[in-house]
Order: structure tokens, then C-alpha cells, then sequence
């Protein structure tokens, strides 16, 4: 049994070489796991820069659809105020005719 064990022990070359592989393989996995994580961040950022040129971007056309929603309201009623004073005028001609014609009758013209 202490000869299985000196041998296990013992730092040949092979053993020296396959622990250099080993930490090769390990220093590889390292980098790898290194650069999947700056990736995971890079991509991170780009969700946040998407993110918030959509949320500027629809803050925009609600601004856009509220100006355009105004300008409606404003020109329905500059037409309202047009089409109410088109209406009084009209209302006021019929009376001056109604009152052109009542005094016509009564003084016989």
C-alpha cells in the first residue's frame, strides 16, 4: 500500500504535465466565463439604451397626439364661434326682414 501511495506522491513528468494542462483548462474556463459576462453586461446596456430611446420615443408622440388633439380643439372652436356668429347674423337679417315687412303692412307702402 505505501508503494500505491509513493506513487501518487511522486511529481513525475507526466504528472507535472497533466497539472499544467489542468490549470491551462481552468485558466481558459476563467476567460471564457470572464467574456460571457462583459457580454451579458454589454447586452444588458444595449436593453437599457433600447429601453429608454422607446420610452423617449413614445413620451414624444403622446406629446405630438396632445399638441394635435389641442390644435383640434382650438380650430373646432374657432369653426363653432364662425358658424354661431354665420348664424346670428342670418337670424338677425330675418328679424330686420320680419320688422321691414310688419312696418311695410301697416303703413301701406
Amino acid at each position: 500500500m505505501l508503494a500505491k501511495f509513493r506513487m501518487f506522491v511522486v511529481e513525475g513528468p507526466d504528472v507535472v504535465e497533466r497539472r499544467k494542462q489542468r490549470q491551462a483548462i481552468v485558466a481558459a474556463r476563467a476567460a471564457r466565463a470572464a467574456q460571457r459576462e462583459e457580454a451579458q453586461v454589454r447586452d444588458e446596456c444595449d436593453r437599457v439604451r433600447q429601453a429608454e430611446i422607446a420610452a423617449q420615443a413614445a413620451a414624444d408622440a403622446e406629446r405630438e397626439a396632445a399638441e394635435q388633439q389641442a390644435r383640434d380643439a382650438a380650430e373646432k372652436a374657432e369653426q363653432n364661434a364662425l358658424l354661431e356668429a354665420q348664424q346670428k347674423a342670418a337670424r338677425d337679417a330675418r328679424y330686420a326682414a320680419r320688422k321691414a315687412a310688419k312696418k311695410q303692412r301697416r303703413r301701406g307702402y
